[in-house]
């Protein structure tokens, strides 16, 4: 999965693939954010604007 243009993307979208990221891909949130070099910050702005934030519990952003 191509992350690069994260920052570019429709928030709906990109917690799809965040999402589905985590599940198939990562170990756990940090990662994802390591392997595809986000940061948590920039990636916890963009999809709270949406509404959306990470669930530890469910290891999945809601």
């Amino acid at each position: 999965m191509d992350f690069s243009n994260y920052l570019g993307m429709d928030p709906h979208m990109l917690v799809g693939l965040v999402n589905t990221e985590l599940r198939n891909h990562s170990e756990s949130l940090e990662d994802l954010l390591k392997t595809h070099d986000i940061e948590l910050g920039d990636l916890e702005t963009k999809l709270g604007e949406a509404g959306y934030e990470y669930m530890p519990e469910q290891k999945q952003f809601r």
